[in-house]
């Protein structure tokens, strides 16, 4: 009988407890994966969506993807999200991601992922406001430090989101929350007092976002209802996570920055839309890798909108990441005999 590899099952206990300690490490794994990206390092296909006729507003997302360099490994992440698991306090998204070994291609762990996704979002948009928040006044090296941070949208990425905000150090005048649900932005606002000196509960989207210098949308609309321009200033880094809030619209007076051009420009999100409106590209500015290498330098003088359409390739570095660490400190469930003889004959 030839030997199989090992196989590894992460649970949601051990990611926990590996994400908690390890901020700086995810971002580093997001700013090199971005780099990789950058470089053509990675393979990151369209996702693939499973809808249900029963369910208009639920899918199940497939991401397959690849990373190269000195330790390839390639997989998938299977995350589903049904908004309407809120109602009974059940978190809108679920998801796994298998990793497979790049060489032989037989899969080497299974790790709870939803917690994963999240980190790898926060991680993404935390340093998207680093980088593109540098020079402006005020501002210190690295950009962290903020005058009011709006959050839109009071869920488990934002939350997350603003945890990522405290490890890496921001500090924020003052933090003001939206969200139509108010206990949940009540409860948003009460995450991290450190983050920020004052903080409120905003009545209004109006409220919480004119006049910010930061914004986060994490919401889960599926079309734009942001259709003010008024909201939006010069300079003002607004974090476009949940990727169908604005309306085309205010993208094509402002410099726009993808985590991937080709991913953002499908699906019906707000570049995708705005692309339709005009028929061509011209309002899109580059990508974070491109700012990361100098190619791109932000315009400051409209709002700088950052869109991640979230690459399947920082869930796979970022488990791959946390796999190693899990298995060097020996928090795995091995399954030795999962494999049947792999020997052809």
């Amino acid at each position: 009988m030839t030997s199989a590899p090992s196989f590894h099952v992460l649970s949601g206990q051990v990611i926990a407890a590996l994400l908690a300690t390890g901020h700086d490490e995810v971002v580093g794994v997001v700013r090199d994966t971005y780099r990789m990206h950058g470089r053509r390092e990675t393979n990151n296909p369209d996702s693939y969506f499973l809808r249900f006729d029963d369910k208009p507003n639920a899918r199940i997302i497939a991401l397959p993807a690849a990373v190269r360099g000195e330790s390839p490994v390639s997989g998938i992440k299977w995350i589903a999200s049904y908004p309407d698991n809120i109602r009974s306090n059940l978190q809108r998204a679920s998801a796994t991601l298998l990793l497979n070994d790049y060489e032989t291609g037989y899969p080497v762990a299974c790790l709870e992922a939803s917690q994963i996704s999240a980190a790898r979002t926060a991680a993404s948009a935390v340093l998207a406001a680093d980088l593109l928040s540098r020079g402006q006044a005020g501002g210190q090296e690295g950009g962290r430090r903020g005058g009011r941070l709006a959050v839109v949208g009071a869920g488990v990425i934002a939350r997350t989101i603003l945890d990522y905000f405290r490890a890496q150090g921001w500090r924020f005048d003052s933090l003001a929350v939206h969200d139509l649900n108010e206990a949940d932005a009540e409860r948003l606002r009460d995450v991290a007092p450190s983050l920020a000196g004052e903080r409120w509960v905003a009545a209004s989207l109006e409220e919480a976002v004119r006049g910010a210098s930061h914004v986060v949308l994490a919401t889960t609309a599926a079309t734009p209802y942001i259709h003010d321009a008024t909201l939006l200033h010069a300079g003002q880094v607004i974090l476009n996570v949940s990727l169908r809030d604005l309306a085309p619209e205010l993208l094509l007076a402002a410099c726009n920055v993808f985590d991937d051009v080709e991913h953002c420009l499908k699906a019906a999100t707000s570049p995708h839309l705005a692309e339709q409106l005009t028929g061509g590209r011209d309002f899109v500015a580059g990508t974070l890798a491109d700012v990361m290498d100098g190619t791109l330098v932000p315009d400051r003088d409209k709002p700088i909108v950052f869109s991640p359409f979230g690459l399947g390739v920082l869930d796979i570095a970022v488990g791959r990441h946390l796999l190693a660490r899990a298995v060097a400190g020996g928090h795995t469930r091995r399954i030795d005999d999962f494999f049947p003889d792999t020997a052809r004959w």
